[in-house]
Protein backbone atom coordinates (compact mmCIF):
# COMPACT_ATOMS: atom_id res chain seq x y z
CA UNK A 1 0.00 0.00 0.00
CA UNK A 2 1.43 3.32 -1.02
CA UNK A 3 1.93 5.83 1.48
CA UNK A 4 -0.53 8.85 1.49
CA UNK A 5 0.31 12.46 -0.39
CA UNK A 6 0.19 15.04 2.33
CA UNK A 7 0.43 18.58 1.76
CA UNK A 8 4.00 18.69 3.23
CA UNK A 9 5.05 15.25 1.70
CA UNK A 10 3.94 16.64 -1.66
CA UNK A 11 5.17 20.51 -1.74
CA UNK A 12 8.44 18.90 0.29
CA UNK A 13 8.15 21.14 2.92
CA UNK A 14 11.01 20.49 5.27
CA UNK A 15 13.18 20.69 2.54
CA UNK A 16 11.71 23.87 1.29
CA UNK A 17 12.34 25.25 5.09
CA UNK A 18 15.93 23.87 5.30
CA UNK A 19 17.00 26.33 2.26
CA UNK A 20 16.89 29.87 4.16
CA UNK A 21 20.26 29.19 6.17
CA UNK A 22 21.68 32.92 6.63
CA UNK A 23 25.43 33.39 7.05
CA UNK A 24 24.83 34.83 10.50
CA UNK A 25 22.02 34.38 12.56
CA UNK A 26 22.40 37.58 14.33
CA UNK A 27 21.28 40.14 11.67
CA UNK A 28 17.41 39.91 11.62
CA UNK A 29 17.45 41.26 8.14
CA UNK A 30 19.47 38.31 5.92
CA UNK A 31 16.05 36.06 6.33
CA UNK A 32 14.35 38.27 4.26
CA UNK A 33 16.96 39.07 1.72
CA UNK A 34 17.32 35.09 1.41
CA UNK A 35 13.54 34.05 1.09
CA UNK A 36 12.58 37.26 -1.39
CA UNK A 37 15.74 36.12 -3.95
CA UNK A 38 14.66 32.21 -3.38
CA UNK A 39 11.19 32.86 -4.16
CA UNK A 40 12.69 35.46 -7.41
CA UNK A 41 13.97 31.90 -8.54
CA UNK A 42 10.86 29.90 -8.19
CA UNK A 43 9.23 32.51 -10.30
CA UNK A 44 11.91 32.70 -12.43
CA UNK A 45 11.38 29.08 -12.92
CA UNK A 46 7.90 29.21 -13.35
CA UNK A 47 8.60 31.50 -16.15
CA UNK A 48 10.51 29.88 -18.32
CA UNK A 49 7.99 27.36 -17.95
CA UNK A 50 5.30 28.89 -19.13
CA UNK A 51 6.87 30.41 -21.82
CA UNK A 52 8.40 27.44 -23.23
CA UNK A 53 4.87 25.86 -23.35
CA UNK A 54 3.72 29.19 -25.08
CA UNK A 55 6.26 29.10 -27.83
CA UNK A 56 4.81 25.35 -27.87
CA UNK A 57 1.64 26.49 -28.31
CA UNK A 58 2.56 29.07 -31.12
CA UNK A 59 4.38 26.49 -33.05
CA UNK A 60 1.06 24.23 -32.62
CA UNK A 61 -1.09 27.06 -33.70
CA UNK A 62 -3.22 27.58 -30.73
CA UNK A 63 -2.94 31.22 -30.44
CA UNK A 64 -6.09 31.32 -27.51
CA UNK A 65 -4.25 29.08 -25.06
CA UNK A 66 -0.85 30.49 -25.69
CA UNK A 67 -2.56 34.30 -25.34
CA UNK A 68 -3.85 32.54 -22.03
CA UNK A 69 -0.22 31.35 -20.88
CA UNK A 70 1.46 34.97 -21.64
CA UNK A 71 -1.81 36.60 -19.55
CA UNK A 72 -0.64 33.98 -16.74
CA UNK A 73 2.77 34.95 -17.15
CA UNK A 74 2.08 39.03 -16.83
CA UNK A 75 0.15 38.37 -13.82
CA UNK A 76 3.49 36.53 -12.42
CA UNK A 77 4.92 39.36 -13.31
CA UNK A 78 3.20 41.98 -11.65
CA UNK A 79 3.95 40.18 -8.28
CA UNK A 80 7.71 40.21 -9.12
CA UNK A 81 7.85 43.66 -9.49
CA UNK A 82 5.39 44.24 -5.89
CA UNK A 83 8.24 41.99 -3.82
CA UNK A 84 10.38 44.86 -4.43
CA UNK A 85 8.00 46.45 -2.09
CA UNK A 86 9.02 44.29 0.54
CA UNK A 87 12.86 44.52 0.15
CA UNK A 88 12.30 47.97 -0.19
CA UNK A 89 11.40 48.02 3.48
CA UNK A 90 14.99 46.75 4.37
CA UNK A 91 16.83 50.42 4.91
CA UNK A 92 20.35 50.81 4.05
CA UNK A 93 21.84 50.33 6.82
CA UNK A 94 20.38 47.14 7.39
CA UNK A 95 21.39 45.89 4.27
CA UNK A 96 24.95 47.11 4.83
CA UNK A 97 25.03 44.72 8.43
CA UNK A 98 25.52 41.84 6.61
CA UNK A 99 26.04 42.94 2.50
CA UNK A 100 29.86 41.90 2.96
CA UNK A 101 29.03 38.52 3.72
CA UNK A 102 27.86 37.93 0.41
CA UNK A 103 30.93 37.90 -0.62
CA UNK A 104 31.28 37.25 -4.65
CA UNK A 105 27.63 36.16 -4.72
CA UNK A 106 25.56 38.38 -7.02
CA UNK A 107 22.04 38.76 -8.80
CA UNK A 108 24.07 38.61 -11.91
CA UNK A 109 24.92 35.05 -11.11
CA UNK A 110 20.98 33.87 -11.89
CA UNK A 111 21.33 32.04 -14.76
CA UNK A 112 17.97 31.93 -14.94
CA UNK A 113 17.15 35.52 -15.35
CA UNK A 114 20.02 34.94 -18.54
CA UNK A 115 17.61 32.01 -19.43
CA UNK A 116 14.45 34.47 -19.40
CA UNK A 117 16.38 37.52 -21.78
CA UNK A 118 17.64 34.65 -23.79
CA UNK A 119 14.45 33.62 -24.30
CA UNK A 120 13.28 36.70 -24.75
CA UNK A 121 15.52 37.59 -27.10
CA UNK A 122 18.31 39.19 -25.60
CA UNK A 123 21.22 36.96 -25.54
CA UNK A 124 24.77 37.63 -24.99
CA UNK A 125 27.79 35.46 -25.03
CA UNK A 126 29.27 36.85 -22.32
CA UNK A 127 26.68 35.88 -19.89
CA UNK A 128 27.31 32.41 -21.13
CA UNK A 129 30.85 32.18 -20.47
CA UNK A 130 30.46 33.81 -17.27
CA UNK A 131 29.89 30.02 -15.87
CA UNK A 132 31.83 27.21 -15.75
CA UNK A 133 32.19 24.69 -18.63
CA UNK A 134 30.20 21.67 -17.74
CA UNK A 135 28.02 23.03 -14.75
CA UNK A 136 23.92 22.94 -15.11
CA UNK A 137 23.96 26.43 -16.14
CA UNK A 138 26.29 26.45 -18.39
CA UNK A 139 24.61 23.61 -20.49
CA UNK A 140 20.85 25.30 -19.65
CA UNK A 141 22.37 28.69 -21.27
CA UNK A 142 23.76 27.11 -24.27
CA UNK A 143 20.86 25.47 -25.17
CA UNK A 144 18.91 28.41 -24.82
CA UNK A 145 21.21 30.27 -27.54
CA UNK A 146 20.97 27.98 -29.54
CA UNK A 147 17.00 28.10 -29.34
CA UNK A 148 14.65 29.68 -31.29
CA UNK A 149 13.25 32.94 -29.16
CA UNK A 150 9.62 33.66 -28.18
CA UNK A 151 9.51 36.43 -30.64
CA UNK A 152 10.70 33.75 -33.18
CA UNK A 153 7.61 31.09 -32.47
CA UNK A 154 5.48 34.55 -32.95
CA UNK A 155 6.60 35.36 -36.38
CA UNK A 156 6.36 31.17 -37.53
CA UNK A 157 2.30 31.62 -36.22
CA UNK A 158 2.02 34.51 -38.39
CA UNK A 159 3.67 33.25 -41.30
CA UNK A 160 1.58 29.85 -40.86
CA UNK A 161 -1.27 32.27 -40.61
CA UNK A 162 -1.09 33.55 -44.36
CA UNK A 163 1.26 36.54 -43.29
CA UNK A 164 3.91 37.43 -45.28
CA UNK A 165 7.07 37.58 -42.80
CA UNK A 166 9.94 37.72 -44.96
CA UNK A 167 11.92 34.78 -45.24
CA UNK A 168 15.23 36.44 -43.99
CA UNK A 169 13.56 36.92 -40.30
CA UNK A 170 12.27 33.03 -40.53
CA UNK A 171 15.46 31.89 -41.32
CA UNK A 172 17.25 34.37 -38.85
CA UNK A 173 20.08 33.98 -36.64
CA UNK A 174 18.82 33.15 -33.56
CA UNK A 175 21.39 34.22 -31.45
CA UNK A 176 21.34 37.64 -32.61
CA UNK A 177 19.76 40.47 -31.08
CA UNK A 178 15.88 40.87 -32.50
CA UNK A 179 16.36 44.16 -34.84
CA UNK A 180 13.81 46.29 -36.28
CA UNK A 181 12.45 44.83 -39.71
CA UNK A 182 9.94 47.11 -42.57
CA UNK A 183 8.68 43.50 -43.62
CA UNK A 184 7.24 42.50 -40.40
CA UNK A 185 5.89 45.78 -39.30
CA UNK A 186 4.28 45.96 -42.93
CA UNK A 187 2.72 42.55 -41.71
CA UNK A 188 2.22 43.65 -37.96
CA UNK A 189 0.26 46.50 -39.68
CA UNK A 190 -2.04 44.14 -41.61
CA UNK A 191 -2.72 42.21 -38.49
CA UNK A 192 -3.96 45.29 -36.32
CA UNK A 193 -6.27 46.38 -39.05
CA UNK A 194 -7.93 43.13 -40.11
CA UNK A 195 -7.16 40.78 -37.75
CA UNK A 196 -8.25 41.41 -34.19
CA UNK A 197 -7.63 38.28 -32.63
CA UNK A 198 -3.65 38.22 -33.62
CA UNK A 199 -3.60 41.90 -32.60
CA UNK A 200 -4.76 40.71 -29.30
CA UNK A 201 -1.93 38.55 -29.18
CA UNK A 202 0.35 41.01 -30.52
CA UNK A 203 -1.17 43.16 -27.23
CA UNK A 204 -0.50 40.88 -24.50
CA UNK A 205 3.32 40.58 -26.59
CA UNK A 206 3.50 44.32 -25.63
CA UNK A 207 2.13 43.77 -22.82
CA UNK A 208 5.25 41.55 -21.70
CA UNK A 209 7.59 43.92 -23.27
CA UNK A 210 6.01 46.51 -21.22
CA UNK A 211 6.05 44.42 -17.41
CA UNK A 212 9.81 43.60 -18.32
CA UNK A 213 10.75 47.11 -18.59
CA UNK A 214 8.82 48.02 -15.97
CA UNK A 215 10.61 45.66 -13.58
CA UNK A 216 13.93 46.60 -14.89
CA UNK A 217 13.00 50.15 -14.12
CA UNK A 218 11.78 49.05 -10.39
CA UNK A 219 15.47 46.57 -9.90
CA UNK A 220 17.16 49.53 -10.74
CA UNK A 221 15.69 52.25 -8.29
CA UNK A 222 15.73 49.61 -5.75
CA UNK A 223 19.72 49.44 -5.77
CA UNK A 224 20.14 53.11 -6.10
CA UNK A 225 17.99 53.31 -3.26
CA UNK A 226 19.89 50.67 -1.51
CA UNK A 227 23.73 50.93 -2.22
CA UNK A 228 23.07 54.08 -4.16
CA UNK A 229 26.15 54.33 -6.77
CA UNK A 230 28.39 52.08 -5.00
CA UNK A 231 29.79 48.33 -7.08
CA UNK A 232 27.18 45.81 -6.96
CA UNK A 233 28.08 42.56 -5.07
CA UNK A 234 30.46 40.08 -6.78
CA UNK A 235 32.41 43.12 -8.49
CA UNK A 236 29.42 44.01 -10.60
CA UNK A 237 29.27 47.76 -11.60
CA UNK A 238 25.52 48.30 -9.49
CA UNK A 239 23.06 50.51 -10.83
CA UNK A 240 25.32 51.87 -13.23
CA UNK A 241 25.32 48.84 -15.18
CA UNK A 242 21.59 47.92 -14.48
CA UNK A 243 21.00 51.82 -16.07
CA UNK A 244 22.21 50.14 -19.50
CA UNK A 245 19.63 48.21 -19.80
CA UNK A 246 16.53 50.04 -19.13
CA UNK A 247 14.80 51.71 -22.90
CA UNK A 248 15.43 48.36 -24.61
CA UNK A 249 12.58 46.70 -26.16
CA UNK A 250 12.66 42.91 -26.77
CA UNK A 251 9.99 43.10 -29.51
CA UNK A 252 10.74 46.30 -31.67
CA UNK A 253 8.45 45.81 -34.36
CA UNK A 254 5.92 46.06 -32.20
CA UNK A 255 6.52 49.44 -30.88
CA UNK A 256 7.61 51.12 -33.94
CA UNK A 257 4.18 50.25 -35.79
CA UNK A 258 2.15 52.66 -33.47
CA UNK A 259 3.26 55.43 -35.53
CA UNK A 260 1.96 54.26 -38.32
CA UNK A 261 -1.86 52.82 -37.58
Amino acid sequence: MSEAVTYGKYLKIEELLSLQQPRDEVEHDEMLFIVIHQVYELWFKEVLHELDYCCRLLVAGDAPRAQHTLKRVLTILKVLVSQLDILETMTPTEFLTFRERLDSASGFQSDQFRQLEFLLGHKSAAAVQRFEEGTRAREVLEARWKAPTLWDAVLEYLARSGYSIPESELERDVTARIEPSEGVQDALLEVYRNDPRNAELCERMVDLDEGIQEWRYRHVKMVERTIGSKMGTGGSAGSKYLRTTLQQPLFPDLWEIRARL
